[in-house]
């Protein structure tokens, strides 16, 4: 069944439902865009208060802690969770969750209370500023590449996903989901160009009240379909118990069976450079990943979104005071996770209704969530659900768009080409690259397409993000040298890249690059960490320990004019805003090692 053709219907095997597809009624299409034609307008009223860089930067350093926290669950939590880690959960279950309960909200908490503060007060802009502070020139300007790598890839995912919805949900042809994707990037582009940070976190808390609701009904609408938990259980132990273990328990190990059948021995030998265990009987090769290792590597990419990515760090920047900075991270980590349960279990109920993969749209799991989309039949709720994705989709779109342009304005356009422009010329630079940004962002799209999104994203992220987040954590809480932060960077990079060609060369040249071991998806991201860690160490232990210092960034100073100015507006506005002195400054550290821990025991405890 082609993604454009969504109503044709397929025999259904033998306990498995037959799809039916719900046609969008003139009503659910009124919703859908109605809801989300209101919040557009009125992030393009917003735009009218946009007069300087501060403004569109950094909002003014005006959102108080609840707009902050909503805004970067807005973020975190778009159309890539709705469809993709749908998709990812219906191969890996519950090990998925792991991410955003364990991993979003320690990187949260360790950016707000250590890594970003520094900066904050410094008056930074981007979270690529600081490492020219600490480690030199060249690592801020790797860093905004990376991230535009790193985040563009997302949108392509979040493209993806909404041609998906389109296709499945919709009934659209090709050539129109296409077209209708097209459309919601470039409004999104153009109300990001013009509003800046202020209008992409007030859009981003209306679009998250719409994606929670969507969220939350056609959960309900699938649990009753399901059967509730046992209903679950059941239906996963009928097709096959072992599956059902591992799904629905994050302690179990990740199996990947590939078959082998009809190929020579010379083939079989070479694959067999990469791990796991041939069975000539049934003619496959298994691969394990111990349950341990998969929930190391998915807290561990969490974490890289949260410290690494400017999307979150910018709405930090933005808070009007440190209390509300930290603060924040309450507010994300209460609804994420919450909303993380009802979004990613979606992919092992889907699982359970659906368990042969073949039987989904083009034999594609990240269809899980469409398709369960399109089994809703009453008037209204699929508008509501729809309207819901592209709301998620519109608030990534427009974050991902406004911090990766701060990024290529301030770290590379103005620190590097063109340094001494006024205020306004930067402003419109900055308007200009946002549409250029999301642009760009579907040369992935053909990628995307031929396999599972969250294992694509696994594979790029271990690759280039890691490292970064380790000379992160390493310049915060190590005194490393100053040169070792480019060097170690270079050195995980460069594992990175060997682990993506590994593979490559092994099956069609019989050369062994890595050990088996480095070359697993889930091991490549603590391998990642340590070759970068190990490296900065060594180079410390040669060239010396930087001083304290390194760690004070009020008294730096950039080289361009522009870069001082505008650092030097946002401390007059930080030293213009009321103290806070009667707000508990416990009270955010209580509450965010409260969300950890409830994260912990949902990972470590109950779900184990």
């Amino acid at each position: 069944m082609s993604a454009g053709s969504p109503g044709n219907r397929e025999p259904a095997a033998p306990g498995i439902p037959t799809r039916k597809v719900a046609i969008m009624s003139p009503w659910d299409w009124t919703l859908a865009i109605a809801l989300n034609g209101v919040i557009i307008l009125y992030g393009f009223t917003l735009s009218r208060g946009v007069r300087s860089s501060a403004d569109w930067f950094l909002a003014g350093r005006s959102l108080p802690w609840w707009l902050v926290g909503f805004s970067m669950y807005a973020t975190a939590i778009d159309s890539s969770d709705l469809v993709a880690d749908a998709g990812g959960t219906y191969l890996l279950g519950f090990s998925y969750f792991a991410t955003n309960w364990v991993g979003s909200v320690l990187g949260w908490t360790l950016a707000a209370f250590f890594i970003c503060l520094p900066m904050y007060r410094a008056g930074l802009y981007t979270n690529a500023e600081y490492l020219e502070a600490r480690y030199g020139t060249p690592v801020r300007v790797i860093c905004a590449f990376v991230q535009v790598q790193y985040r563009t890839l997302v949108l392509g995912i979040i493209a993806t996903t909404l041609f998906l919805t389109l296709s499945i949900v919709c009934g659209l042809s090709d050539a129109a989901a296409w077209t209708v994707v097209g459309l919601i990037a470039a409004l999104a582009a153009i109300y990001t160009a013009f509003g800046g940070l202020r209008s992409v976190a007030m859009t981003d808390s209306l679009q998250f009240l719409v994606m929670t609701a969507a969220g939350l009904i056609i959960w309900l609408l699938v649990w009753g379909q399901v059967g509730g938990w046992e209903g679950l259980e059941q239906r996963l132990n009928d097709h096959d118990p072992a599956v059902a273990a591992r799904l629905l328990h994050m302690g179990h190990e990740d199996i990947r069976t590939e078959t082998v059948a009809g190929q020579s021995s010379e083939d079989i030998q070479r694959k067999l450079f990469l791990g796991g265990d041939y069975d000539a009987a049934s003619e496959t090769i298994r691969h394990h990943s111990p349950g341990w290792l998969v929930t190391l590597a998915l807290v561990i990419m969490g974490m890289a979104y949260a410290i690494v990515n400017h999307t979150q760090v910018m709405r930090m920047f933005a808070a009007r005071s440190e209390w509300d900075l930290k603060m924040s991270v309450f507010a994300a980590s209460s609804v994420t996770m919450v909303m993380t349960f009802f979004n990613l279990s979606m992919g092992v109920m889907g699982r359970a209704l659906y368990p042969v993969q073949s039987a989904l749209p083009d034999g594609r799991q990240d269809a899980i969530y469409p398709l369960l989309v399109s089994q809703v039949e009453t008037v209204g709720l699929k508008g509501i659900v729809v309207a819901g994705i592209l709301a998620a989709s519109l608030s990534t779109y427009d974050s991902i768009g406004s911090a990766l342009s701060a990024l290529l304005t301030r770290d590379v356009y103005a620190r590097l080409l063109v340094p001494g422009r006024d205020d306004r010329h930067y402003l419109r630079i900055s308007q200009w690259l946002t549409p250029a940004v999301i642009g760009v962002s579907f040369l992935y799209v053909p990628g995307l397409l031929r396999g599972g999104m969250v294992l694509y994203y696994l594979d790029l992220t271990s690759a280039f993000v890691i490292p970064l987040l380790t000379i992160y954590l390493m310049g915060t809480f190590t005194r490393v040298h100053r040169w070792s932060g480019l060097i170690g960077l270079l050195a995980g990079a460069c594992y990175g890249m060997l682990r993506l060609a590994a593979p490559l060369a092994a099956e069609q040249a019989g050369w062994v690059l890595l050990p088996p071991a480095m070359m697993n998806t889930y091991a490549a991201y603590p391998f990642s960490m340590l070759v970068t860690a190990g490296t900065m160490v060594v180079v410390s232990l040669i060239a010396g320990w930087d001083s304290g210092s390194a760690f004070d960034l009020t008294g730096r100073q950039e080289k361009s004019a522009w870069l001082r100015s505008s650092q030097l507006k946002i401390r007059q506005i930080q030293d213009g805003v009321a103290r806070r002195a009667h707000r508990d400054q416990r009270l955010p550290a209580l509450l965010s090692l409260l969300a950890l821990a409830v994260g912990c025991v949902l990972t470590f405890v109950v779900f184990w």
